[in-house]
C-alpha cells in the first residue's frame, strides 16, 4: 500500500495553522487541477464568540470550495470525500476530538478509541491530497482536572498517529511554518510562510 498524500499542520491557538493549511490546499489543488473540499469539524457551541470564529473561517474560504460538515463520523466523511477527485482539507482534529470525548448531549462516549482507529484507517486509505489541521496543546503545564488531562493526552496520541502517516508535517509558530517532516518534492508554496 502506498503512503497517503497527507500533509499535517499543527500549531497553537492563533498560530496561523488554518490559514497556512488553506494556502497549501489552494496551491496543491491548483497544481493538480482539482477542486478543494473543506471538511469542517466545529459544532455550534451556542455562544456568540465561537459563532464569530466560525464565521471568520467561512469568510476567508474561497466561495467555490466544497464544504462538508463532520461531527462524530469524521472517518466516514473522509472515506466519502478523499477519493482523488478533490484536494481535501480537514479543519480540525482538535474540535473533532472534543466532539467525540465531550458530546453535545453530555452523555459519556466510550467509542473514542474506535473512532480514532477508524480515522487513522480512513487517512491511510485516502486517495489524492489531504491536509489535516490540529492543535499542539501539550506544550504547557499538565492541566488540573482528569477530563482535561485525558483530552490533552488523547489529542497528543492522535496527533502522533496522524504525523506518522503524513508525508509532510508542519508546526506553525507565530505565523511561521516550521518543517518537522518533509517527504514531498516540489512544494507548491515554494516553502513560503503563510
Amino acid at each position: 500500500m502506498t503512503a497517503p498524500d497527507l500533509t499535517f499542520v499543527l500549531g497553537g491557538a492563533r498560530s496561523g495553522k488554518s490559514r497556512h493549511a488553506e494556502q497549501l490546499a489552494q496551491a496543491r489543488a491548483s497544481q493538480l487541477a482539482l477542486p478543494v473540499t473543506y471538511i469542517a469539524t466545529a459544532r455550534d457551541a451556542g455562544d456568540a464568540e465561537f459563532a464569530a470564529r466560525i464565521a471568520h473561517h467561512r469568510a476567508r474560504r474561497p466561495a467555490q470550495w466544497g464544504l462538508v460538515e463532520a461531527d462524530l463520523d469524521l472517518a466516514g466523511v473522509i472515506a466519502g470525500t478523499a477519493d482523488g477527485r478533490a484536494c481535501v482539507l480537514v479543519d480540525c482534529l482538535t474540535l473533532w476530538l472534543a466532539n467525540v470525548l465531550c458530546p453535545a448531549d453530555g452523555k459519556p462516549n466510550d467509542d473514542g478509541a474506535a473512532r480514532m482507529d477508524a480515522l487513522e484507517a480512513a487517512l491511510a486509505q485516502a486517495k489524492g491530497p489531504i491536509i489535516v489541521v490540529s492543535n499542539e496543546i501539550g506544550l504547557g503545564v499538565v492541566p488540573m482536572g482528569a477530563i482535561t488531562r485525558r483530552y490533552v493526552d488523547e489529542l497528543g496520541r492522535l496527533n502522533q498517529r496522524v504525523a506518522a502517516l503524513a508525508r509532510e508535517v508542519t508546526l506553525m509558530v507565530a505565523g511561521l511554518p516550521m518543517a518537522i517532516k518533509s517527504g514531498r518534492t516540489g512544494d507548491p508554496t515554494g516553502g513560503r510562510a503563510a
